[in-house]
């Protein structure tokens, strides 16, 4: 297997609005690099890289995938990623993984929804990026468009490195500034190197002039160099670049046509040209898991190892598929490492390069390196392998938080236990599903990124684990407690011919200091119920309690006092005290001003400055109190709190009152309580459901 150098890798993720383009341009560059023997097809089903049956069904990505080739010496892998914001675990993935970014724009449509999203968490992680606008050969293909909605959105670090020659069916070639010539596409793919066209020579003597500053601000070297002669070498024009990118400065923009395989060789030149390799990049960071301190590992093969999981998957046959970027030393199959998370050792069986589900197996993993492990058995997503004696615990994928829940039951009856086994494998490779037993609604949750996300996960279950379930809106967790105060007497007397049952007891309830819980306190004197009997008055209160009064909610926040009672020598039993302890606590509980309380949430709202007010609107019909607003570039984040039953569809909601542009946080805050006509709804509601 050949070794390559860690600045001779290229790892570039492919992100971008879904339907831009971004599957077909992998297609195309991984078919032009001859790493495929035929073009692959989205629309046809024929595609390497969305090979997965959801893929082939919606006819999109729903997965990262991933495909390692060689160009000129140099070992590009291009990371695919879903568009659609229900899959932007896969994008934060991917990103985590990539050396680069390249930002896929469509040319008849321009920067759209999913392009500033993607964009935005680019810009957050960091990653040096660059941009293609494709799909010139489109019969609305509009460059100058494209490219001003693009510097409307980044700026003027937008640098196109191409003049377009023509658009739609006249797209026939680029004028490449960089290198200030021109090519004519062939029909295969290829190009035919000439002069600029006359007509294009003043603009493109405009732009390298540009360009050439641009390059020169990448370093003091460069700066003195074009202020001394007044120009920069080829060579010096295309290092300065290639800093630049690799610092973030500037962000190349060129043209390509995916479905015609045009313009591919070219980016494939910049790819290795001008793309940072791994150690032009900062050296990755971590923490030593023991000392807590900061630790780096610069990107060298003879460095100690340094590896990350920033993605686990599953699939028949197989079983799971771990994904893994080496940022130092050597990852090698058949050796044990050390899981720095886990604090447990991990044997490594197989390792493989992959392009899409064609896997090729490989001796080991370099720095730089991009590839899959599988049976690994104590690891898992964003867990670190290292070695023992130099042990370090990488910085962790930031995944978005799950936006929605739904409740989740099984269809047929007895496959409860193979639905919670499929659940948790589920939650295992998607760090963004999530799944839990709420003990207050008896309900099993699914929480997800939206709609589409959980419906895919739905029927990964029964294609998986065969197992059909059903969602359907949770019920709201509310609480009941009491306001006032109440003395009351709990009698229970029952006789049957033989042994009968009693049961006599006085209480007084009182409400408790939010989060207090219950408190229950026995002044029971002069022996008027024996002591044997006081934890049966206790425990039929609890299991009350548990089930509420009023609406069937847990009771919250209150305490009895057990002052006085009586017992019978023969029929009294701890079974007769404790129904008579209920009897008074549901008693004392109508007496005692009960009402119903309500969670509160915290949201974060994060979105552009033209849909504040509908938002804050929006917020305020569902009853949310704002706290505050900060602006965050040219958006706004809206803090409020807002109840949690006006909140179970707002991830779909937001999207469609921000054309999918506000993206939002969500964390329990606390309980208030219900407006007392909300409170006749919930009480009737329950009815309602008892009765079913």
């Amino acid at each position: 297997m050949k070794q390559y150098d860690p600045n001779d890798h290229r790892n570039v993720a492919l992100i971008g609005h879904g339907g831009s383009g971004k599957t077909s341009l992998a297609e195309a560059l991984l078919f032009r690099a001859k790493a495929t023997s035929r073009l692959g097809s989205v629309a046809e089903g024929t595609s390497v890289l969305d090979y997965l049956p959801e893929e082939q069904r919606r006819g999109s990505s729903v997965a990262l995938a991933m495909g390692s080739f060689e160009h000129d010496g140099k070992k590009i892998t291009l990371i695919d990623t879903p568009g659609f914001p229900d899959f932007e675990a896969e994008v934060a993935a991917g990103l985590h993984a990539a050396g680069t970014a390249l930002l896929v724009v469509a040319a008849d449509s321009g920067m759209e929804v999913g392009s500033e999203l993607t964009w935005k968490r680019c810009r957050r992680m960091g990653v040096p990026a660059a941009i293609v606008i494709n799909g010139m050969d489109k019969e609305q293909a509009n460059p100058e468009t494209a490219l001003a909605s693009i510097r409307e959105k980044i700026g003027k670090k937008a640098v196109p490195l191409q003049i377009p020659l023509g658009a739609g069916a006249g797209f026939t070639g680029v004028v490449d500034i960089l290198h200030n010539r021109s090519t004519t596409f062939k029909k295969d793919g290829s190009g035919e190197k000439g002069p600029i066209p006359e007509e294009h020579r003043a603009a493109v003597d405009e732009a390298r002039a540009s360009l050439m500053e641009n390059a020169a601000e990448s370093s003091e070297e460069l700066m003195n160099k074009y202020f001394e002669e007044g120009e920069l070498s080829p060579e010096d024009l295309v290092e300065g670049i290639h800093r630049g990118v690799a610092h973030g400065d500037l962000y190349p923009v060129f043209y390509a046509s995916a479905a015609n395989v045009h313009g591919m060789s070219q980016l494939l030149d910049m790819i290795t040209d001008i793309f940072p390799g791994t150690a032009d990049l900062p050296p990755i960071r971590g923490t030593h898991p023991e000392s807590e301190q900061p630790e780096e590992r610069p990107a060298t093969v003879d460095g100690p190892l340094a590896a990350h999981i920033f993605k686990t998957t599953s699939e028949q046959h197989v079983g799971e598929i771990f994904y893994i970027k080496v940022y130092s030393g050597v990852l090698r199959a058949g050796e044990e490492v050390f899981n720095a998370h886990r604090d447990r050792s991990e044997k490594l069986s197989q390792l493989f390069q992959v392009v899409g589900k064609n896997r090729k197996e490989v001796e080991a993993l370099t720095a730089g390196d991009v590839g899959i492990a599988v049976k690994l058995r104590n690891s898992g997503t964003n867990d670190t392998l290292c070695e023992r004696s130099a042990p370090v615990q990488l910085d962790l994928v930031d995944f978005p938080r799950p936006v929605i829940d739904y409740a989740v039951h099984a269809v047929n009856a007895g496959d409860e236990d193979k639905m919670g086994t499929g659940l948790s494998r589920l939650a295992q490779e998607d760090p963004t599903f999530q799944y839990r037993h709420d003990e207050e609604t008896r309900q099993t949750l699914v929480s997800g990124m939206g709609d589409t996300h959980l419906d895919m996960m739905v029927a990964r279950l029964k294609e998986r684990f065969g197992v059909e379930v059903k969602l359907a809106p949770p019920r709201v967790p509310f609480r009941e407690t009491i306001r006032g105060k109440a003395d009351v007497q709990g009698r229970h007397k029952k006789q049957t011919g033989g042994r009968g049952q009693f049961g006599d007891v006085f209480i007084q309830m009182a409400p408790t200091a939010e989060g207090e819980g219950f408190t229950f306190t026995n002044k029971i004197v002069g022996g008027a119920i024996p002591g044997r009997f006081i934890p049966a008055v206790e425990k039929g209160i609890q299991e009350s309690a548990a089930q509420g009064v009023i609406a069937g909610y847990p009771m919250v926040d209150f305490q009895v006092t057990l002052y006085d009672g009586s017992f019978h020598t023969v029929d009294s039993s701890e079974a007769a005290f404790k129904v008579a302890g209920s009897i008074a606590f549901k008693k004392g509980v109508l007496e005692a001003q009960p009402t119903i309380l309500e969670p509160l949430i915290n949201v974060k709202i994060t979105v552009p400055k033209d849909y504040m007010g509908d938002v804050m609107g929006d917020l305020s019909s569902r009853r949310g109190k704002i706290l505050g607003m900060d602006a965050q570039g040219d958006d706004q984040v809206i803090n409020a709190q807002v109840p949690m039953s006006e909140m179970l569809r707002y991830a779909m909601d937001l999207r469609s009152m921000t054309q999918g542009r506000g993206i939002f946080e969500k964390s329990f805050s606390h309980y208030e309580e219900l407006p007392r006509e909300l409170q006749e709804k919930v009480i009737a509601e329950s009815k309602v459901a008892v009765g079913d």
